[in-house]
């Protein structure tokens, strides 16, 4: 009866002995977000008093979206670490436990984590775009610094990354010792995933800062180095072959230095 009494009242308190820096840092985070769904309702409350009056306020509206946006992304990142999301499964209760921290792991890194690092990829040309244009609402007197909004977006999305992760090594910990090789090694897409992305920024970054000719993403993703390479009737981004030799690189690497630190 008292676990049921703590899950009511704040689920980042189940299994806190288990829980990592990374857990806690989620949690706390968390928990302060959590108090814009009350900054949230006191809004849509407003808005609805105010427009029935005849005095609508196109910025109570853009705030609305606003919190709506943050709270809701963040408050994915706490699903993930309290596992407090909705499990639609019929099996998986019935496992045993090794099988279930297995189910999760696949889940959390090799479906989830590139998922999310897409999703982060994709809203970063968003959020730097809006940046420079200064993006502002589309209603004169909505919200302006629309930037704001789609950087929080994207810094969202390191936060789910940052519980995925967190989540992934506590799960692990409980099969094994999670040292570095062994998290990149199981996680291994999410793994090539991320180093193909660093790769790939990396060659964009040195095209810009080193040709004068190249002042855009577009230009510098036109190189030859971005060309595709052909296996027969096979073919593969040049950068994708990189980061899968890259990963064995990194993976190989970590699992030397754990060996020198034993």
């Amino acid at each position: 009866m008292e676990d049921f009494k703590v899950a009511i009242s704040d689920p980042g308190e189940i299994g806190r002995k288990d829980q990592n820096r990374g857990d806690r840092l989620i949690v706390h985070l968390s928990n302060i977000v959590a108090w814009l769904f009350p900054i949230l309702m006191i809004a849509i409350c407003a808005q609805v008093l105010l427009r029935g009056a005849g005095h609508n306020q196109a910025w109570l509206d853009d705030l609305q979206w606003w919190l709506y946006g943050v709270a809701v992304l963040v408050g994915i990142a706490y699903a993930v670490t309290t596992g407090s999301h909705v499990r639609v499964d019929i099996f998986y209760d019935n496992f045993a436990k090794r099988k279930r921290l297995i189910i999760d792991i696949i889940a959390l890194v090799w479906l989830f984590f590139p998922f999310v690092l897409l999703c982060w990829d994709v809203t970063l040309d968003y959020a730097l775009t809006s940046i420079a244009s200064d993006e502002g609402s589309s209603s004169p007197n909505g919200l302006h610094n629309l930037w704001i909004l789609k950087t929080l977006m994207n810094l969202s999305f390191i936060v789910i990354m940052v519980a995925i992760w967190s989540a992934y090594v506590r799960h692990l910990s409980q099969l094994t010792r999670p040292a570095l090789w062994k998290q990149l090694l199981f996680a291994l897409p999410s793994t090539i995933f991320g180093v193909q992305l660093i790769i790939w920024y990396a060659c964009v970054g040195w095209l810009m800062a080193t040709d004068p000719e190249i002042d855009n993403m577009r230009k510098a993703t036109r190189a030859p180095i971005f060309d595709d390479l052909a296996f027969g009737p096979w073919e593969m981004k040049k950068t994708i072959g990189l980061a899968l030799v890259a990963s064995v690189v990194v993976i190989v690497v970590a699992r030397l230095f754990a060996r020198k630190e034993r």
